[in-house]
C-alpha cells in the first residue's frame, strides 16, 4: 500500500473571538513545522455581497499557498534566491548590538545585551543559522522568557527572581527588531515572530521628588558637582540623561533674553526648541573660551557611578527613595502638572511623541490628590 506524501503547505483556519476566521498557512520542511498568518479574514456570510468576499479571499489564500510551494521546491522555504539563510544567527544579532552601543542610549545597548544573554542560554547551538529561526524557535524562546529565564545581575543568573513582565516583553521585542531588521536586508524572506503574541507592558511606579525634595537635594553636598548640576538640571527641564550629556555650547541660545536649547532628542530624534529657567541657566555654568562643540556637562560619570553619587547625595538630603537619575524627569513631569500645567503642555516639554505617555504622569498627580482629601480630619 502506497503511503500518501505530506502536503508542504496547507491553508489552514482559525475563528476568532469578533466572528471573523483568520486564515493561515501551516508549513512543513525537512520535518519542521511553522506557520504564516496570512492577515486575510473570512467574515460571516449575511448577504451575496459577503460571500463574493469570502470567495475572493480564499483564491488569494490559495494563490499564496501555492507561491509557498513553489518557493519551497526551488530551495529552502523563508528564503529568497538572493538571501542568505546560513549567516550566522548570533554574529548578526551581536552586530546589531554594537551598532546601538554607537548610536543609541547606553540603556538600550544594555537592553540588547541582556537579550543576547538569554538568546544563548535559549540555545545552546553555536551554529545556529537563519535557516534555523523558524516559527516554532521563536515560540520556544517566548516560553522560555515566560516560564525559565531567571534575571542577569552582576555576572551570574539569580535563580530566584524570574524577568520582571516588561523585561520579558522587551527581550521579545528586541528579537523581533533582530528578524524585521534581517528581512529588510534581504537575509530572509519572512518573519518567523509574525503571528506569534508579546508580552503586554505593566504600568511602571514613576518615583519622583517633592519640591521641598528638590530643595533639599539642592542644598546638599554632592560628592560629584557635575553629577548636582545635572541632576537638578533635569528636574528643572525634564530633560533625559541621554540628551544631557550630549548637550554642546552651541545648542545654548539667547532670544528675547531668556536662555533656549536647540537640540535633537537623541531617543526620538525629534528637533527640540526649549526654553529654561534662570535657575536652570545657571546650573550649565559659564562657557568661557570653550568651543561650541564642547559638552555642557562634560565629565558626567557613567550611569552605575551615577547612581552611587546619587544615593550618598539622597542620604545626606534624608530623602529614603530608591532615585535614580531618570527619577528627575518624572520629578519634572509631576511638578509642573501640580502646578496646574495642562497636559498638553507638559507632553510638549518632554517631547513625547504620543500624549498617552504624559498621561501616566497624570494618573500621578491623581493619586496625590486623593491622599491629599484622604488626610482631611473627621468633623463628626
Amino acid at each position: 500500500m502506497q503511503t500518501k506524501k505530506k502536503e508542504p503547505v496547507r491553508l489552514r483556519r482559525k475563528n476568532l473571538a469578533n466572528g471573523n476566521v483568520s486564515l493561515y498557512l501551516a508549513i512543513y520542511v525537512n520535518g519542521h513545522r511553522s506557520y504564516e498568518f496570512l492577515r486575510l479574514y473570512l467574515i460571516p456570510e449575511k448577504t451575496k455581497a459577503d460571500k463574493r468576499q469570502n470567495q475572493q479571499t480564499l483564491t488569494l489564500a490559495e494563490a499564496i499557498k501555492s507561491q509557498r510551494v513553489l518557493d519551497i521546491q526551488a530551495g529552502l522555504y523563508g528564503f529568497t534566491s538572493g538571501a542568505k539563510p546560513n549567516v550566522s544567527f548570533f554574529d548578526y544579532f551581536d552586530s546589531l548590538t554594537q551598532q546601538r552601543k554607537k548610536e543609541e542610549s547606553r540603556g538600550n545597548y544594555c537592553s540588547w545585551l541582556g537579550c543576547a544573554k538569554h538568546l544563548r542560554e535559549y540555545e545552546p547551538r553555536k551554529t545556529l543559522t537563519f535557516a534555523d529561526i523558524t516559527r516554532t524557535w521563536v515560540q520556544g524562546f517566548r516560553d522560555y522568557l515566560e516560564h525559565d529565564a531567571t534575571a542577569y545581575d552582576r555576572g551570574s543568573y539569580t535563580k530566584s527572581r524570574p524577568l520582571t513582565q516588561n523585561t520579558r516583553a522587551l527581550y521579545l521585542c528586541k528579537l523581533r527588531t533582530c528578524l524585521q531588521t534581517a528581512m529588510k536586508e534581504g537575509i530572509i524572506n519572512n518573519d518567523p515572530s509574525e503571528g506569534i503574541p508579546g508580552f503586554r507592558y505593566e504600568e511602571s511606579k514613576r518615583e519622583y521628588l517633592t519640591i521641598e525634595q528638590v530643595r533639599a537635594l539642592a542644598e546638599a553636598e554632592c560628592d560629584n558637582t557635575v553629577v548636582k548640576r545635572a541632576f537638578l538640571f533635569s528636574c528643572l527641564t525634564g530633560l533625559r540623561r541621554s540628551d544631557i550629556e550630549r548637550l554642546t555650547w552651541g545648542e545654548v541660545t539667547v532670544l528675547n533674553g531668556r536662555v533656549r536649547l536647540v537640540f535633537r532628542q537623541k531617543k526620538t530624534g525629534g528637533q527640540e526648541y526649549l526654553d529654561i529657567t534662570s535657575q536652570a541657566a545657571e546650573l550649565l555654568g559659564q562657557q568661557d573660551n570653550r568651543q561650541h562643540s564642547a559638552k555642557v556637562f562634560e565629565g558626567l560619570p557613567w550611569p552605575r557611578e551615577t547612581g552611587l553619587f546619587l544615593r550618598a547625595w539622597c542620604l545626606r538630603a534624608s530623602i529614603d527613595k530608591a532615585i535614580t537619575f531618570h527619577c528627575a524627569r518624572h520629578t519634572f513631569a509631576v511638578m509642573m502638572l501640580t502646578l496646574g500645567t495642562d497636559l498638553y503642555t507638559v507632553s510638549k516639554l518632554l517631547g513625547h511623541r504620543d500624549i498617552k505617555t504624559t498621561q501616566i504622569y497624570a494618573k500621578v498627580v491623581d493619586a496625590k490628590k486623593q491622599e491629599a482629601v484622604d488626610n482631611i480630619p473627621s468633623i463628626f
